[in-house]
């Protein structure tokens, strides 16, 4: 019997200690991508080894870590899944035995926790870490600023912590709500972070249909566009009179003693954009023939069928809303890993699944950074400061985190919430499922419809030629309007 026992406890050592291991090496990798990229996106700064340098790189490190969360918290659903099929596919390979139920929970939980740390204590930290510089009267130097810095955490803790206590008061206002008033690590961090992840649920809602427009657009700026009635040659030749006769004005300006430096500076910004037009339509007149006419509407039609499937899947989940309580993200019950699919057509709808969670997190990062809300977010190569990064990394951290929510919420797949993902208040409200199930459904299609009329319309002026029609109606530029080729650089 002691035999067996100290068996059982061996098997639970090299267990832990396979998870901790399989834990380390899959966060180190997302570490080290983190910082490829947030180093490709950071301002270069000076090699001296001075007080704001040191301060500089204990900021990058804790972003690189956000950053790492993130991306965790993005691969975690699919991994899940993916394992789960494999589990049932190959169930007594003795290879695939470290992929248990027990890695699993552990990578959930070990998710919710560094999330739940990076959004409340280390980002604050990096950011106030940043910006202080050390009370009135104090040394200057990095101890200085470390102690302020935790002075505002503490005052912002507070701050928190009593709207949470008042909002909590108010909403809920019986005998066993105003006693779990007093228990911090039970009551306040659940509740806190149950209402963040609303606060990125709903983020996700505004940024992904604008994003699953978006990406029609950004997909046809990289791509060439099919030559449809257009003469690329006429369009050059356009260009190329615009360009000269800028240049020769710029000339003239240069020749003054007194040139204009305004006029001067739109001038030159003018040629600019004409050049660039140049170097485009160049480009579409040195497209091979697929790259023009099967490569673009391939991969316009790949990005179609991801938006429709993802918007019948949420209406089909509306249906199943309201004719089965199970539904819910918070009805399901916990069917472990590796015991039962929870999709019909096994591995083929995982893995549609898998790749619709990719394509609404790219949509939804393409859509924040299209609001404008957020445009000032926007990381630049080699030049954003650490205060944006800090601000994106609480971003992409924060639609990260409710991925897996929403994924669940809106029916893209029905892999129950594992770990402190499912403890989430508001996944038990019927009336806020149901509603952000038909908001998704609705916006998308608004915005599709809205996104495919417009280009369609343009389209087909430009192919008819009624473009160059319209702004023949319109007038003239005095500073550019002497050339007939005006209407071509309006259009392009």
């Amino acid at each position: 019997m002691e035999e067996d026992d100290v068996t059982i406890r061996e098997q639970n050592f090299h267990s832990q200690v396979r998870e901790y291991i399989i834990c380390f090496l899959l966060f180190a990798v997302l570490y080290i991508v983190s910082y490829c990229i947030i180093t490709r996106y950071k301002r270069k700064s000076d090699d001296h080894e001075d007080e704001d340098a040191v301060v500089n790189r204990i900021s990058l490190y804790l972003c690189t870590f956000t950053l790492a969360v993130s991306g965790g918290a993005v691969f975690l659903l699919p991994f899940s899944i993916i394992s789960n099929e494999i589990l049932l596919s190959f169930p007594k390979n003795y290879y695939i035995q470290w992929l248990n139920g027990s890695l699993i929970h552990g990578l959930w939980n070990l998710v919710s926790l560094f999330s739940n740390l990076c959004l409340f204590v280390l980002m604050p930290f990096a950011y106030f870490f940043l910006e202080s510089e050390g009370f009135a009267g104090s040394k200057k130097g990095i101890r200085a600023r470390i102690l302020e810095t935790f002075v505002m955490l503490f005052l912002l803790a507070l701050l928190i912590l009593g709207i949470v206590w008042v909002a909590s008061a108010l909403i809920d206002n019986d005998a066993a709500s105003m006693e779990s008033l007093y228990d911090l690590w039970e009551f306040y961090l659940p509740y806190l972070y149950s209402c963040i992840s609303l606060m990125g649920g709903l983020l996700l809602l505004m940024c992904t249909p604008v994003g699953l427009s978006r990406m029609f657009t950004i997909m046809g700026q990289l791509l060439v566009k099919p030559t449809i009635l257009e003469d690329l040659d006429e369009q050059i030749y356009c260009i190329h009179l615009q360009e000269e006769a800028l240049q020769r004005r710029l000339n003239g300006l240069s020749s003054h003693t007194y040139p204009r430096g305004s006029f001067t500076h739109q001038l030159n910004k003018e040629l600019d954009n004409i050049r660039n037009q140049r170097n485009k339509l160049e480009r579409r007149k040195k497209a091979s023939g697929w790259e023009k006419n099967l490569l673009y509407p391939i991969v316009m039609l790949i990005l179609l069928a991801g938006t429709t499937i993802s918007v019948l899947m949420v209406a089909l989940n509306i249906l199943y809303l309201l004719v089965d309580e199970t539904a819910m993200p918070k009805g399901s019950t916990d069917r472990g890993i590796g015991n039962t699919s929870l999709s019909t057509f096994g591995v083929a709808q995982a893995v549609l699944e898998i790749i619709l969670m990719f394509y609404l997190m790219v949509s939804s990062v393409v859509g924040f950074y299209s609001l404008r809300v957020f445009e000032g977010l926007t990381p630049k190569s080699d030049d954003t400061t650490m205060t944006t990064i800090i601000g994106c990394c609480v971003s992409i951290l924060v639609l990260s985190s409710a991925l897996p929510v929403m994924s669940r919420t809106l029916g893209i797949t029905r892999f129950d919430l594992l770990g402190d993902f499912g403890r989430f208040n508001w996944l038990g409200n019927f009336y806020i499922v149901l509603s952000y199930n038909m908001l998704f459904a609705v916006v998308t299609t608004l915005c599709l419809v809205r996104k495919f009329t417009s280009a369609v319309r343009e389209e087909l002026l430009k192919a008819l030629g009624l473009d160059k029609l319209q702004l023949s109606n319109s007038p003239t530029d005095p500073e550019s309007g002497k050339l007939s080729a005006n209407g071509h650089q309006k259009t392009l």
